[in-house]
């Protein structure tokens, strides 16, 4: 018998001068990525068919697919965080990739390297990262690791990878002290009161993802603005530097935002639950298809926002993302289909639960889902695990 979703309503604060980030280091960031040779805007997918079945105005997939020929999203902040490093090592004003380059990184670069935990996307981006301005990665991954995942970042630059007996966060700690031991540079997306700059990039890096689905709502679709957005958390980066984003370009008002976790490791939604304005770590070796959101301690960096300004908390287990990536692979009457993966899909599935399931009308009817609603989705991630994704969607 399939395990139920959960949905917590969260209490988000209105706050006219609520700025987590500044205009300048949006800017900073956006320009970087415009600097790369790779960048391109992904697609923003509109699916009218969908939405006409849902019974709502519009829903729109950011394909995170495409991004810069990683087949995820998180090439944005892995590549933003090492680029600020080595533009402060440098001495430059600011990252750019012509001017690290005139700057003989790449010649110089060898003899750095950067460290980091993984399920997969962002060892891959960070390794990624690291070879285009001619240094190299290692990275750690956590007991259970599929070997589609592990081969894939081997393959970029000959990068070191040792899967350990570990859940992810213990993972992220053995990394942290290998790259102390060895006078190496730690990039991880969480962080603490003494290592927090690499993880605030990397989730800085994230925005330029909010920032073309914005601009491409508007432009292509005449959509002014999301009145939903569904954000997938691992340690809640993404998640929080997205809507730290949102609430920033939509004050007063931003869109009503819920943050989706699997259920065997929702630990942002379990802090929600737990009421002390504390993050909650949930520990063992836990199991979920959605290798990317599979971590157990929330950034606490970053939970702050989360638990101040999100609108929902919600719990999926996996048939929720099997039948998101089965919706989005097998679009009906004229709607384009999308590639996207265990981690990525969470959102439809969750979104065709909330419009057609009798459990989750009242949910529905509080999140304000209508037929007048304009709702945005992440996908952040193609078929990472291509045997898996074959499996699940029946190609």
């Amino acid at each position: 018998m399939n395990r139920a979703i959960s949905i917590l309503p969260g209490n988000p604060i209105s706050d006219p001068q609520f700025s987590y980030f500044t205009e300048q280091e949006l800017k900073s960031a956006r320009s970087f990525h415009q600097s790369l040779p790779q960048y391109r805007e992904t697609p923003l997918v509109s699916l009218p068919h969908l939405a006409q079945k849902l019974g709502v105005g519009g829903v729109y997939v950011k394909d995170e697919s495409h991004r810069f020929g990683l087949n995820a999203f998180k090439g944005l902040g892995a590549s933003y965080a090492i680029a600020r490093l080595l533009a402060e090592r440098l001495g430059l004003d600011k990252p750019d990739y012509k001017a690290l380059m005139e700057a003989n990184v790449e010649r110089n670069g060898k003899d750095i390297v950067f460290v980091t935990a993984t399920d997969g996307n962002h060892g891959k981006s960070v390794a990624w990262a690291a070879s285009i301005f001619g240094c190299r990665a290692r990275v750690f991954m956590p007991k259970g690791s599929k070997e589609s995942r592990v081969q894939a970042i081997r393959s970029i630059n000959n990068t070191p990878v040792e899967v350990t007996q570990m859940n992810y966060d213990d993972t992220v700690r053995l990394a942290a002290d290998w790259a102390k031991q060895n006078g190496q540079f730690l990039v991880q997306d969480t962080g603490t009161a003494e290592y927090y700059q690499i993880p605030r990039d990397i989730t800085l890096g994230y925005t330029t993802m909010a920032a073309e689905a914005l601009k491409q709502m508007r432009g292509q679709y005449k959509a002014e603005k999301p009145t939903h957005v569904f954000l997938q958390a691992g340690v809640g980066s993404m998640a929080g530097g997205v809507l730290a984003f949102l609430v920033q370009q939509f004050r007063p008002s931003p869109p009503c935002v819920t943050i989706m976790e699997p259920d065997t490791v929702a630990c942002i939604y379990e802090s929600a639950q737990a009421g002390t304005g504390k993050p909650v770590a949930v520990g063992g070796i836990s199991e979920t298809i959605m290798a990317g959101l599979n971590c157990g301690e929330p950034n606490p960096l970053i939970w702050p926002v989360l638990r101040d300004y999100a609108s929902f908390f919600a719990s999926c287990p996996d048939w929720v993302t099997e039948q998101g990536m089965r919706m989005l692979a097998h679009p009906q009457n004229g709607d384009p289909a999308v590639i996207s993966g265990e981690s990525g899909a969470v959102g439809v599935g969750l979104l065709q639960q909330l419009c057609h399931s009798p459990q989750l009308y009242d949910t529905k009817r509080r999140m304000g889902l209508d037929e007048s609603s304009q709702i945005l989705l992440f996908s952040t991630e193609g078929d990472t695990d291509p045997q898996g994704y074959r499996q699940i969607v029946g190609e």
